[in-house]
């Protein structure tokens, strides 16, 4: 695997697009401080990006599956470029509606991007190498993360706002330099547009006769509350201890558990069933989500993140390699482009409850609730497996 081209251009190229990515968030954060009061109309901004990406996340998943993949994943290189161009404008005329316009090019630009990225690794890989590659993409992701809002930090305490954006823009046309170099076979791929349609509708009915695609679908809610609450629960600690020292802390836990869990997941995978790994990965989330009870206690609370960080690193690349083998080839663009559609109202759905939960009932109660919900999810569906004898084999995803 390792010596596939392909492999390590779509590794650089994850890692090249979180550099570019977070260097961007942490701008508009900065530069909503400056020009945007109100942290309600803050979130609304924030929104318009997500709203965009649903959008045109049925389009996308139609593109992605009646076209080469590479020239997708080219494609949503020039629109991050063209996004960038955006938010120069709104630096230099102080105007919230052109970072609006950067927002929706940036999210549609993903909504392309990402289910492209996944329908491209299973045509890179072969079989048993698609877990590992799956465990490296999201270690990439990671390593830009806490790279990328590092140095965006530390350059904001030295330089103007516009180098977070003249960086991005460099590192979006590196991106696009790198993805000109995929070779990918996708002769058998581009005859579909012939063949038939590919509606979006199509992807529900293909759901229904995967039940395992449909129980790993429901399973992934459970990693989202912990996710979707993440960073106001982080502040909610650091309130607790009036200290910002366990924020910090918190993170790099968090990112170092979840880098190890996607480092030995391969390991891990070569002794345990699937089936058995992803029920057990959800067990510990949900229990995990219930230590938040003890958030009072830095140990209980540095714990909870460490180890649902490991967990996280294991359950994400196991689901992906579920759908990228259990999911029929010529649904994998729309399929992702659902999945990323599911995955983000979700999130804005927890997002408004944690805010919601932490101010009415506070930490404890927000880790019961969620804890229970993600538990009696994990039971419910272990009993549905049983009974359906949904039997996921341990050769399924090695």
């Amino acid at each position: 695997m390792w010596r596939n081209r392909n492999v390590w251009i779509i590794l650089l190229g994850e890692f090249v697009v979180g550099l570019g990515l977070w260097a961007g968030i942490i701008g508009n954060l900065a530069f909503m401080q400056e020009v945007v009061p109100s942290d309600f109309h803050k979130s609304l901004i924030i929104s318009c990006g997500i709203l965009a990406g649903l959008v045109v996340g049925p389009m996308a998943g139609r593109i992605i599956d009646q076209s080469k993949k590479k020239t997708v994943v080219q494609m949503a290189s020039i629109g991050r470029i063209i996004s960038v161009l955006f938010m120069f404008i709104a630096l230099y005329t102080n105007s919230v509606i052109w970072m609006i316009l950067f927002l929706i090019t940036l999210q549609i630009a993903a909504a392309l991007y990402m289910p492209a990225l996944q329908s491209i690794i299973p045509m890179i890989a072969k079989e048993q190498d698609l877990i590992t590659l799956n465990a490296w993409q999201m270690n990439a992701r990671t390593i830009s993360r806490i790279i990328g809002t590092a140095a965006a930090g530390f350059m904001l305490s030295f330089f103007e706002l516009k180098w977070l954006y003249i960086i991005s823009f460099i590192v979006y046309l590196g991106m696009f330099v790198i993805t000109s170099l995929l070779q990918l076979d996708e002769a058998s791929t581009e005859t579909m547009t012939n063949k038939e349609k590919g509606n979006f509708k199509e992807v529900l009915p293909m759901i229904k006769e995967h039940p395992v695609v449909l129980m790993t679908l429901v399973l992934m809610l459970i990693p989202t509350l912990f996710l979707g609450s993440f960073n106001l629960v982080i502040m909610k600690i650091s309130e607790i201890h009036q200290s910002t020292t366990i924020s910090g802390l918190l993170y790099t836990v968090e990112g170092i558990g979840f880098m190890l869990g996607a480092a030995g997941l391969k390991m891990i995978a070569d002794r345990v069933q699937m089936g058995t790994l992803l029920f057990s990965l959800a067990f510990i989330i949900g229990s995990m989500e219930l230590l938040l009870l003890l958030a009072e206690t830095p140990f209980f609370a540095l714990v909870a993140f460490g180890v649902f960080g490991f967990s996280v690193g294991c359950f994400f690349p196991t689901t992906m390699v579920i759908f990228q083998k259990q999911v029929p080839k010529q649904f994998h663009g729309r399929f992702f482009s659902f999945r990323n559609m599911i995955d983000s109202v979700v999130f804005q759905i927890v997002l408004l409850s944690t805010g919601m939960m932490l101010d009415l009932i506070g930490l404890s109660g927000m880790g019961l609730v969620f804890g229970i919900i993600s538990l009696s999810l994990t039971t419910t569906f272990l009993f549905y497996a049983k009974k359906k004898k949904v039997v996921m084999h341990a050769h399924s995803i090695n």
